[in-house]
């Protein structure tokens, strides 16, 4: 799925889950459309979410799992 696509679907009725290992902001995701993920601030979900492909979320809890953003 293209990024123009993720960012079309409506996802007003997401399951937001708190990451239980978020300590100063608090991040909320959500799977949205085929492995593809929703990211936001659980303090300020007004100012919208950032989505990521499926092959982009896996990069990046590849890169976290790998300690690249310590």
């Amino acid at each position: 799925m293209e990024k123009e696509e993720l960012y079309a679907l409506d996802i007003t009725g997401a399951k937001w889950r708190k990451s239980s290992r978020s300590l100063l902001i608090c991040a909320e995701v959500a799977e949205i459309a085929g492995g593809a993920m929703a990211l936001r601030d659980s303090k300020n979900p007004a100012i919208g979410d950032l989505r990521f492909t499926a092959e982009e979320w896996s990069a990046f809890r590849d890169g976290v799992s790998a300690g690249e953003f310590g």
